[in-house]
């Protein structure tokens, strides 16, 4: 998975997610070079759960089930 920029550059790639002690850890490298481990934890999924709309969160779903352009 690719995080991009809003000039359409890279951002991230994310080559892992998993749980880890209760948190999600996320695995990557940043703007292709920096090797990272990212640390998600409850609090901060449901904050991040809780920044977004109702219609944020069904247009997070509905990509799933469309193409990249």
């Amino acid at each position: 998975m690719k995080l991009y920029m809003t000039d359409n550059s890279d951002l991230m790639e994310i080559i892992k997610i998993y749980p880890e002690k209760g948190n999600l850890i996320v695995e990557g490298t940043i703007m292709g070079a920096m090797p990272v481990k990212a640390v998600v934890k409850p609090a901060e999924m449901r904050r991040a759960l809780g920044l977004m709309s109702f219609g944020t969160k069904m247009s997070a779903f509905l990509m799933l089930f469309r193409s990249s352009r």
